[in-house]
């Protein structure tokens, strides 16, 4: 499934990220407090059914819902499919802004929960028992989730991130697999110098990318307290990712060729864009996508910024929440805790769903399944491990969306001009500082 979303459309819908910031620092407490609700309560809520609205773009989805009504037949899923990307999140900002027709469950993004829990758009889920299934999750899923002692979903899967790469075209080229991002800018130039169509990738500007690479790179360059924001993109940790992007860019060994697109797809396929480091959602998007480079393509551990570094990043994944103005919040936990905690999650990942769930990613079954498109291999270990060193101390920014949106205008232009990569990224932080500022945030930098 194409977890991104366009590349997340570059951000969700400016409108959306406008109305969410400019109640930034005011909101209302409707449903969103923590009065314990015990197992006995959610029991008694299924007994006696209900509807339950759940707006959600995951396929997988579908039987979980129809497997949760077989259990509990007084209760009807309502499952709301059509909306995904930035129609999911406007949909969602204008019914909280009028509120009404606020789904009881909705599915958000890790990078989207702040702007919503912010706001107090979201019920706080540990009131309903849900901070003792922590040890369940891995840690980046889970630190998306939460804040201090608060819980604002249940993690539906992870992206820990890994390289696909076109091991037909590396092996013509007798280029080796990289195992760190030095390797990978020599493995770069060595590609297009034997054949200037190819390239090692393709990249165009993209914010998740970037904040995915710093992550794993060691940046932090957000930090949230509430209202209280900082951004800095000064840090040593950014400089491991400029230099090794701006000679990638300097020496145009990236395709200049946007994800998503059918000259991407087609990229892909025929072995012109060579590599791809992303989440590990991917391969179902390569079966689907490019099925005619089947058996071409391997997944390797992502390059590290330094030798012996075993540090990931994630790059994608989403959660289910609880609005604060649900109708139906017992039914929509019991929901939410069966999809992504409970027998949900054997369905979800049977139909190709990646979990973010410790027992599923260490189970013998999940570790051994053969992938034909990559040849047979063993590609959950590799996105198992990779789960397993992502740190759990990022931070994603209140008003993301919009910073997502602005990337383009300020870091993009690296790509596309005489811009430095590192001064892209000082007017992307510039950018954000200022609308920050101006939604009621106070912001330091």
């Amino acid at each position: 499934m194409r977890r991104r979303t366009s590349r997340l459309l570059g951000g969700i819908a400016l409108v959306t990220s406008l109305a969410l910031g400019a109640t930034a620092c005011g909101g209302s407490d409707d449903g969103a407090g923590t009065e314990p609700v015990s197992a006995e309560d959610i029991q008694a809520a299924l007994d006696k059914g209900g509807t339950v609205t759940v707006w959600s773009w995951e396929p997988t989805l579908k039987t979980v819902a129809a497997d949760f009504q077989k259990k509990h037949p007084k209760v009807k899923i309502n499952l709301v499919s059509e909306r995904s990307g930035d129609k999911h999140y406007t949909a969602l900002s204008n019914a909280i802004s009028a509120g009404k027709g606020v789904p009881d469950v909705a599915q958000l993004e890790y990078f989207s929960i702040g702007q919503y829990s912010l706001t107090e758009g979201l019920t706080d889920l540990s009131g309903f028992g849900a901070a003792k299934l922590a040890s369940k999750y891995t840690p980046g899923p889970w630190n998306a989730v939460t804040e201090g002692d608060k819980v604002y979903g249940l993690p539906m899967d992870s992206g820990p991130m890994a390289l696909f790469y076109n091991k037909q075209v590396f092996d013509k080229y007798e280029i080796a697999v990289p195992t760190t991002w030095d390797e990978y800018l020599d493995a770069a130039r060595k590609l297009h110098k034997a054949d200037p169509k190819a390239y090692i990738a393709n990249d165009t500007g993209d914010a998740g990318f970037t904040t995915s690479l710093l992550w794993q790179a060691g940046s932090r360059p957000y930090a949230v307290d509430g209202a209280n924001v900082k951004i800095d993109f000064g840090d040593a940790n950014v400089e491991k990712f400029t230099t090794v992007w701006q000679k990638l860019i300097d020496e145009k060994l990236l395709a200049p060729v946007t994800s998503w697109t059918d000259d991407w797809y087609k990229g892909l396929g025929d072995g012109s864009i060579a590599s791809l480091a992303t989440g590990a959602w991917m391969p179902a998007n390569f079966e689907s996508g490019v099925p005619n480079a089947s058996g071409q393509w391997r997944v390797a551990p992502l390059p590290a910024w330094a030798e012996g570094d075993r540090a990931s990043a994630e790059n994608g994944g989403s959660a289910l929440t609880v609005p604060a103005l649900a109708q139906n919040k017992a039914l929509a936990y019991a929901f939410v805790e069966y999809a992504n905690s409970g027998e949900g999650i054997a369905s979800r990942v049977a139909e190709g769903a990646f979990p973010a769930t410790h027992a599923e990613l260490k189970s013998p079954e999940f570790l051994g399944k053969e992938f034909p498109y990559f040849g047979g291999q063993k590609a959950n270990g590799i996105f198992s491990d990779s789960a397993a060193n992502v740190a759990d101390d990022w931070s994603y920014l209140p008003f993301q969306a919009y910073a997502n949106s602005i990337f383009n205008d300020t870091v993009g232009k690296a790509y596309i001009s005489g811009t430095r990569l590192a001064d892209g990224l000082k007017a992307w932080q510039d950018a954000s500082v200022k609308y920050g500022e101006e939604q009621g945030f106070t912001v330091e930098k």
